[in-house]
């Protein structure tokens, strides 16, 4: 511990820290967890921070640490931080600086150096987002019944759809006009590869398709928020999460609607299909991967983390399937099960890979997202189909609460039991 260190220095740097961490995608606990482990190794045990989801207050009083001459012995200080794109390799960064400061190997400047690094690294290049998004679409369309066909159309309209989300949709529109804009673009590009006859399935195309677009973060972290009893901070997040699929939800009804109003009708789509071509649990299991460990590139996450990431994707989905297809259990209970597993898998692989649970977590619980289920919901409630349409918007909230519940009983097991795991190998 420095001793001479500013006691208001101490909470500038554990604030900034927190700023990083909330901003990027961290859960409320592990930010208040990690400010306070800064502030207290630096000699500020009586640091006071509330996090909300949007925002840090954090307050604190002079106790071991001296004060420089004439200062006074509190610190107050209230930092707004806006709802945005995450990067997580940054949230992995400041958890293992924080790890470095309580083991007494980085000195105060140091760690603000470090944090101001960690503040300014750039985000991934904007083709290998755009190439994520493609990957991402075509893993997932195979995911949900896409053929080969289909999966290559995916591609091709998540390279376009992110295409325009980075050059237009981010930088100039605000976010619900954006999200409207994004899904309506993506279905008219997935209805327009239909027409051409690039792809037989056009149900599969725009589910693959619209995956980017889903919001599982801020529905995840709203989860994990309202385990903690952070529960402003968790409905927050939901209430967020609800916002980006009622705008993909519009704009995917807005692409139907315009283009009925061209052809004299909205397109008739039978229920969604299954191409004997990725059936194969083989096959499936690949896509997962592949989806998974593109969405892991979407979220900035480190690159060392794309094979954990998609490997426990993989294994969650190959879980459901085999639970659905041998089991015969319902879509709801292979879910729970499903879900639970990725989120022990995801601790376990915290520990050696020195990162939070959530990195893996927010990646590989993707291929659980009833993605399907709100494309048809929105489908049939376009087309006048209102039973249909509540049937497939019921079972979406069911699986949507199945993901709930497993990560709130993945989370409830000790943390003791991954640490053991881990110290045994």
């Amino acid at each position: 511990m420095n001793e001479t260190s500013d006691f208001a220095e101490v909470l500038q740097v554990a604030s900034e820290a927190g700023h990083i961490l909330l901003e990027n995608g961290a859960e409320i606990s592990r930010v208040e967890d990690i400010m306070g482990r800064i502030s207290s190794h630096y000699g500020v045990d009586s640091g006071n921070f509330f996090v909300l989801s949007n925002g840090i207050f954090t307050t604190g009083h002079a106790n071991k640490v001296s004060k420089s001459g004439g200062q006074a012995s509190t610190y107050a200080n209230v930092e707004f931080i806006p709802l945005q794109a995450i990067q997580l390799s940054k949230v992995v960064a400041v958890n293992r600086l924080s790890y470095d400061i309580a083991a007494g190997r980085t000195e105060l400047d140091e760690a603000h150096s470090r944090l101001d690094a960690i503040k300014s690294a750039p985000p991934k290049p904007a083709w290998e987002q755009i190439l994520g998004s493609g990957f991402g679409a075509s893993g997932f369309c195979a995911v949900f019944g896409g053929g080969w066909m289909e999966c290559a159309a995916a591609l091709v309209v998540g390279l376009l759809l992110y295409a325009f989300v980075l050059g237009i949709s981010s930088r100039y529109l605000s976010k619900i006009v954006g999200g409207v804009l994004n899904a309506l673009v993506a279905t008219l590009l997935c209805i327009l590869s239909w027409r051409i006859g690039f792809g037989s399935s056009l149900a599969n195309i725009i589910i693959g398709a619209i995956m980017p677009l889903i919001p599982g973060v801020p529905f995840v972290n709203g989860v994990r928020d309202l385990a903690n009893s952070d529960y402003l901070a968790g409905f927050t997040r939901l209430t967020d999460a609800m916002l980006g699929f009622f705008c993909i939800a519009v704009g995917v009804s807005l692409a139907f609607v315009f283009d009925g109003s061209l052809h004299g009708g909205v397109i008739n789509l039978t229920r969604m299909t299954v191409s004997p071509e990725t059936a194969s649990l083989l096959c499936q299991c690949f896509s997962a991967f592949v989806g998974t460990a593109a969405f892991a590139l979407l979220f900035g996450v480190d690159r060392e983390h794309y094979i954990p990431a998609g490997v426990i994707g993989a294994i969650g989905w190959v879980l459901y399937l085999i639970l659905v297809r041998q089991a015969g259990a319902s879509p709801v209970i292979a879910t729970l099960a499903s879900s639970t597993l990725v989120c022990i898998l995801s601790r376990m692989a915290a520990i050696p890979f020195r990162s939070p649970a959530q990195v893996f977590l927010l990646c590989g619980i993707f291929p659980l997202v009833p993605g399907a289920g709100i494309f048809w919901f929105t489908y049939y409630l376009t087309d006048a189909q209102f039973d249909l349409s509540s049937q497939s918007g019921w079972m979406a909230i069911k699986v949507a609460i199945a993901i709930v519940l497993g990560i709130i009983l993945a989370m409830e097991l000790p943390q003791r039991l991954f640490s053991h795991h881990h110290r045994t190998h």
